[in-house]
């Protein structure tokens, strides 16, 4: 828990200090999704769940959720070139919606976190993001993709997905066959990787973003 705050708040205060790389990017607001995981991670997961033990703390995470799932389909979205990967993400997006209020009528989202969406939105978020690598192949962007910002923060989401799927598969439907401990340390150690992600991209990544 504190490994992955730590973490968290490390990306977020690197990220605040190399803002002006991409303050004139599509990549803008994504300075205000590092602190709000970090925040959120610090109000939620250690003073409300731990401290007070709160119940509803997890309508606090689905909401979380939420926002961080639509804004990176979204901005993946904005960033691919062709038209009919554009669509599928679109799509993506819809679909995750409607997943989300059909799933209510199933599970309490202020006592439970989301199960089905979660999983569909993070399968839904590897394909985008490969989606987004196939058109960066097949570009000019390829030449310079390390300096890229946005291929770090795609590195970084996409090692955590796929690492964190077939775990979250387990922890929810085959509970007696998973060791909560190996969940939780699988869960910050891909956190702390992404974040690593995260931060190679801001320091490697060209003074000034144009993309």
């Amino acid at each position: 828990m504190y490994a992955t705050i730590l973490a968290e708040l490390i990306t977020a205060v690197i990220g605040t200090l190399y803002y002006k790389k991409y303050k004139g990017t599509k990549l803008k607001h994504f300075i205000l999704y590092l602190w709000y995981t970090a925040i959120n991670e610090i109000v939620v997961g250690l003073y409300l769940k731990r401290y007070l033990e709160i119940e509803w703390g997890d309508l606090l995470y689905n909401l979380y959720y939420i926002i961080s799932f639509i804004y990176f389909l979204t901005l993946f979205r904005n960033y691919l070139m062709i038209k009919k990967n554009k669509r599928v993400v679109h799509t993506f997006l819809i679909t995750y919606i409607i997943l989300l209020v059909i799933n209510g009528f199933y599970q309490n989202y202020i006592y439970e976190l989301q199960i089905i969406p979660y999983i569909a939105a993070s399968s839904f978020l590897v394909v985008t993001i490969f989606l987004y690598f196939i058109e960066i192949l097949n570009s000019e962007k390829v030449l310079n993709v390390r300096k890229n910002l946005l291929f770090w923060i795609s590195i970084g989401l996409l090692l955590y997905h796929i690492g964190n799927i077939p775990f979250r598969i387990l922890r929810n439907y085959y509970s007696d066959i998973t060791d909560a401990t190996v969940s939780f340390l699988l869960g910050v150690f891909l956190t702390i990787i992404m974040n690593i992600c995260f931060i190679i991209g801001f320091i490697w990544s060209d003074k000034k973003q144009l993309y």
